[in-house]
């Protein structure tokens, strides 16, 4: 088996994809029940999908070059990945709670959060980034680097949901579900199928939702699986679907009706959207190392951007329209830039906060011979 054996292919079974990879729109057997899900979008909700992703793409290349300019510690890329994240975070109603990994910028950026937080957080000035509570953070919670654990955190979630009849009453504009997404490497790791015994067990409101982008940092999905990744959720008893990670509109219906499912007290659901890391892991990361140009130029073939832009080309989108969108994407990834810079660091004195509940006299003299061993260098010499 090869890495790209796991892409999903034209004549793959099962697979929902409603937009083929020219932008043209080409359901797939799959994707025959979502249909009438599309066909309520209008024209400014698919130009909105489209908008999002250029957006995010030129945040997340400003991101990644600030990483290597030195002004952020770490940036994991989302390049490639938008399709799958935006067709989701839009199919959330407003009630939902979002728990992310860490490279869901467009998911958070969606639903409210300032990109900035998520710089904050690369950089190391703050501890988690943005209050998930705060009503303008819209129910996102808090990125999590720990693989895999922010699936339990996601289940513990929906069954307090259910336990406290906020879910299952009938009411769809009411009732609350839960979305964690995941990667295919964390899909291997113990939290997930814990996270799936108790979801299954106690059926809560909750959608898994697998981004499989093929690497593991450097281990290929085909090392990880012999079978495809909605086949475990399935195994647990729970309503499984694979999809097509780079098409926006399948991402998009699929997550909605499953989210409507597990919301309306039927437990919950998985979804494997087959997509690609165009970029590396993470900035410390070389993919050059493990992957060929072959493979990625194959994917690039499937750019979930240039396939929805065709597909609006084809409904008759304007010049203006895209131009304006590239403009708009330009600009926030330049203000982005000057409102980084501008963020500073953070004093050492906070090293010594938060340590103790109580004034403690040992963490007192540390902190006064700190200050003490600042203050002895001259100006301009440090």
């Amino acid at each position: 088996m090869t890495p790209t054996d796991d892409a999903v292919t034209y004549d793959e079974p099962g697979v929902v994809r409603l937009l083929d990879v020219d932008g043209s729109f080409a359901p797939t057997p799959a994707a025959e029940p979502y249909l009438d899900l599309i066909e309520q979008l209008s024209d400014a909700d698919l130009e909105q999908f489209y908008r999002d992703m250029v957006v995010v793409r030129a945040f997340d290349q400003q991101a990644t070059n600030l990483q290597r300019q030195g002004q952020l510690a770490l940036w994991p890329p989302s390049y490639g990945q938008e399709a799958a994240q935006v067709g989701s975070a839009r199919a959330a109603r407003a009630q939902d709670h979002l728990f992310p990994s860490y490279r869901e910028h467009v998911v958070c950026t969606i639903r409210g959060v300032d990109p900035l937080d998520i710089i904050r957080l690369m950089r190391g000035v703050t501890h988690g980034g943005w209050n998930p509570y705060d009503p303008k953070n819209g129910n996102t919670h808090l990125y999590t680097l720990v693989l895999g654990s922010q699936t339990l955190h996601a289940t513990g979630f929906g069954m307090g949901l259910t336990f406290d009849g906020k879910s299952g009453t009938g009411d769809l504009d009411s009732d609350e579900a839960v979305i964690v997404y995941y990667g295919d490497g964390a899909s291997s790791q113990g939290d997930v199928h814990e996270a799936m015994v108790f979801a299954a067990s106690y059926q809560t409101p909750e959608v898994f939702f697998l981004q499989n982008n093929q690497w593991a940092i450097s281990v290929p999905v085909s090392t990880q699986a012999r079978v495809a990744l909605a086949q475990r959720g399935a195994g647990y008893g729970i309503p499984s679907q694979r999809i097509d990670g780079n098409d926006v509109l399948a991402s998009y219906a699929v997550t909605r009706r499953a989210l409507d499912q597990a919301r309306s007290g039927s437990g919950p659901r998985a979804i494997e959207a087959v997509t690609y890391r165009m970029g590396a892991h993470t900035t410390s990361d070389d993919p050059t190392k493990y992957r060929t140009a072959d493979e990625e130029a194959s994917w690039a073939r499937r750019d979930p951007i240039v396939r929805m832009r065709a597909y609006l080309r084809g409904r008759g989108a304007s010049d203006a329209f895209f131009a304006e969108v590239d403009a708009a994407a330009a600009d926030g990834a330049a203000s982005l830039r000057t409102r980084t810079q501008a963020l500073g660091g953070i004093p050492a004195s906070t090293i010594f906060e938060h340590v103790y509940s109580e004034p403690h006299p040992l963490l007192d003299r540390e902190q006064a011979w700190l200050a003490e061993y600042e203050a002895s260098f001259e100006e301009g010499t440090r």
